[in-house]
């Protein structure tokens, strides 16, 4: 009885810190996923006036955070 408990336990936490939450931007389409442990982020936002006027319109990529830390950038 005790070792179920336990589990139970372990898989209400992990459930907390991986569970995520979809934030909607409203830069251009940006979209969040947010959990305790991890960030994950779909850009697509607008440059700013002086990158629009070389060429490029929109910031596009992923990014990806580990405990607040970037692991992954690939915006353009």
């Amino acid at each position: 009885m005790k070792k179920k408990v336990i589990i139970a336990i372990c898989i209400l936490v992990a459930f907390i810190l991986l569970f995520p939450i979809r934030l909607q931007k409203k830069d251009g389409g940006t979209v969040e996923y947010k959990a305790i442990l991890y960030k994950v982020s779909d850009v697509h936002s607008l440059t700013t006036l002086e990158e629009h006027k070389n060429g490029k319109e929109f910031n596009e990529g992923i990014i990806v955070e580990i405990l607040g830390l970037e692991v992954f950038n690939n915006v353009k």
